[in-house]
């Protein structure tokens, strides 16, 4: 129970200000006066100014309130490393019991990962914590980590001290991989260089200090391992060799003792780009699909095209000297010997045998195709002729052999089973609106070489189903092989055209090695914390997709086929890291947020970013290695910590049930009073 004295004026306040200021001038003139009866005067007005102020006494009936204790346990992926987990379910469990002895409550709240990297945010939650609790009642606020938060701006207004209980050990150590710069792009077989550095964290082992192993891999190759210095920038140097995302991996291998190798592992995408695709063209002589290469090629910017036309066949006699056939000799020898493995694709366009090019040129596109690059024939009827390139060291590498059979009726170019599932042509008629009421997918062609299948794989047939385009890998190169002239009609739109672009464009693509386009591959992406898969291949099933996670845990996932040859799935990744994907013999690697998260950029458990938040709240940093310390009452503006303790504020907090105003004097007697002040101070001046 509680009492105060309150006060309702019956006018308003400056009324009486009024009153009380004439009654001090009437009392002033008595004084001047002489009049012996002005102190009765002076009490008379006090009492009648204190009747008009009304005063009352109040009663209240309260109910004491329990202090309240916020506690926030940090959840985040560094608190689950070594023992912390035990520490922090121990202290936990002492916290409950003492603060319950100290007749407190306990609002406990946990912390996880924060969503986009963004680490440990202890003060977020401690602000929300806070939020919903009278602040009157907070007696404390304990924090139980390892220390290494990332909000620590956000410190709220707490009313009372702050306190955090260490995990971790001082003997704990830690090693992690740093990738300070990284370009997003790379000129293929230029050099770029990745800057990394390498660091050393706690209480390192003596044997282990100074340098460390590394291991580089590329596409999820096997690695070369590379022995390091600790604590210093390394520049490494890259040649990428293939274009498209080439992802690069560096792995420092588990040191004895460290506490996560997490942090052991970062991983680079590189995008690889052309500076210039050389592209040969040699036609054989001119026809009307001639300029549809031309203008495919031509087209794109970062093509280099180096066309070699036959206006005129040597065995033809029109009697002009051979020196004024041509302003200047052309250069076979510099392009066919020497400069050939400058370019990254041939074509062969109608090209037929006319002694211009020697069988040894001929011979060394055939070795320049084993060792890596690309040759693509636009056959016509050249193809089945006596000169035809197949009757040249070429045989060996082309897929299909001529039987000397020209088809000059019409056929529609249909797509193989083969070729549904092929990169190349799979999806081709959705490229192309047909004509409205015709049931072919796209216009017909009028010439096919028929050929005899000998290696390869054909992905498109002509008519009677006979080889149309047929594809091949042969040694580290490729091998193409249209066995038709007449993909210009599509060009010119005859019968509503095809997509002879997207044809022609993904064919030159997939000769030069473009990612997307191989037949076999897992590709993988990453939106967030969701990867998409899609396995690409030839075959008409795959297994399931074996996924190791960022801490090594495996699960196999199966692939749904959404398209002919294409097999997909979505994966919800759990956390944050390096995840590899394995079907079959492809491997795949891909870093959901980076590959080391924000929580293992620093692992030692510390109190240098609490420090400066408990201090000016008279609040301490102790360690739980060092014991659980024992926690006290103190008053409101002392020091709450000390050697093997810490302070809650007594807050004294209650809550008031019952409100009883009573007034002091009635208003009569207020009266009655004055009546007889007054009355005293006339005798007593009567009597003078």
């Amino acid at each position: 129970m509680a009492q105060t004295v309150l006060f309702d004026p019956l006018l308003p306040l400056l009324v009486i200000y009024a009153l009380a200021g004439a009654a001090l001038v009437i009392v002033a003139l008595s004084v001047w006066r002489g009049l012996s009866g002005w102190p009765f005067r002076l009490l008379g007005a006090m009492a009648l100014l204190a009747a008009l102020l009304n005063p009352s006494l109040q009663t209240e009936d309260r109910e004491p309130l329990s202090d309240i204790v916020l506690v926030v346990a940090d959840d985040s992926a560094s608190q689950r490393l070594s023992d912390r987990p035990d520490q922090t379910a121990a202290a936990l469990a002492v916290l409950e019991d003492e603060i319950a002895g100290l007749g407190m409550e306990m609002r406990l709240t946990r912390v996880a990962d924060a969503p986009d990297n963004g680490g440990t945010q202890l003060m977020r939650a401690l602000t929300e914590l806070l939020a919903e609790v009278p602040r009157a009642r907070v007696a404390g606020a304990i924090l139980v980590t390892d220390g290494q938060l990332h909000d620590a701006e956000l410190v709220p207004d707490l009313p009372a001290p702050l306190h955090a209980l260490l995990t971790g050990r001082e003997t704990d150590w830690d090693r992690r991989l740093v990738i300070e710069t990284a370009p997003a792009f790379a000129i293929i077989d230029e050099e770029v260089r990745l800057t990394l550095r390498i660091d050393d964290q706690g209480a390192v082992p003596p044997g282990l200090r100074g340098s460390a192993e590394i291991e580089i891999a590329i596409d999820g190759q096997p690695g070369e391992r590379f022995t390091v210095p600790v604590g210093e920038t390394l520049e490494l140097p890259v040649t990428l060799s293939r274009a498209g995302r080439n992802v690069i991996q560096f792995t420092v291998p588990g040191a004895e003792g460290e506490l996560t190798d997490r942090n052991n592992a970062a991983v680079v995408t590189i995008n690889g780009i052309r500076d210039r695709l050389r592209v040969l063209l040699v036609s054989g002589e001119p026809h009307p699909g001639q300029r549809t290469w031309r203008n495919l090629l031509k087209s794109d910017a970062s093509v280099d095209l180096v066309h070699f036309t036959i206006l005129r066949p040597p065995n033809k006699q029109d009697g002009v000297p051979v020196t004024e056939l041509s302003l200047i000799a052309f250069p076979t020898r510099e392009l066919f010997m020497e400069a050939v493995d400058e370019f990254d694709l041939i074509i062969f366009d109608r090209y037929q045998r006319r002694g211009i090019l020697p069988m040894l040129y001929i011979d060394n596109i055939r070795r320049y195709v084993e060792d890596g690059g690309a040759l693509l024939l636009a056959a016509g009827p050249d193809y089945a002729s006596a000169a035809s390139l197949y009757r040249t060291p070429l045989s060996s590498i082309l897929p299909g052999q001529p039987t000397a059979r020209v088809i000059e009726d019409g056929f529609v170019p249909q797509i193989s089973e083969l070729g549904a599932r092929h990169p190349v042509t799979a999806g081709l008629m959705a490229e192309h609106v047909p004509v409205p009421g015709s049931d072919a997918p796209w216009g017909r062609w009028f010439r096919q070489i028929e050929v005899a299948e000998m290696a390869g794989q054909t992905v498109m047939t002509g008519a009677g189903g006979a080889p149309l385009l047929m594809l091949d890998r042969v040694g580290e190169g490729r091998v193409a092989l249209l066995a038709s002239d007449h993909a210009w009609l599509w060009d010119r739109g005859f019968e509503g055209g095809g997509p002879q672009l997207a044809m022609l464009r993904r064919l030159a693509h997939w000769m030069m090695g473009e990612p997307d386009l191989e037949e076999e591959s897992l590709i993988v992406e990453a939106d967030g914390q969701t990867i998409f898969a899609t396995r690409q291949t030839l075959a008409e099933a795959v297994g399931p997709l074996r996924v190791i996670g960022p801490d090594g845990t495996e699960m196999m996932v199966e692939l749904e086929e959404t398209a002919p040859g294409r097999f997909t799935t979505e994966i919800e990744g759990a956390e944050q890291g390096l995840y590899r994907l394995i079907e079959g013999e492809e491997e795949a690697v891909i870093a959901l947020g980076p590959a080391a998260p924000r929580e293992f950029e620093e692992t030692i458990a510390s109190a240098d970013r609490l420090a400066p938040l408990a201090a000016p709240l008279s609040g301490g940093v102790v360690r739980l290695e060092d014991g659980m310390p024992d926690l006290r009452r103190v008053a409101e503006g002392r020091n709450a910590a000390g050697r093997g303790w810490i302070g809650l504020t007594t807050r004294e907090a209650y809550l008031t049930t019952d409100v009883t105003v009573t007034p002091l004097i009635s208003a009569w007697m207020f009266l009655l009073l004055a009546a007889g002040l007054a009355l005293a101070a006339w005798m007593r001046e009567g009597r003078q």
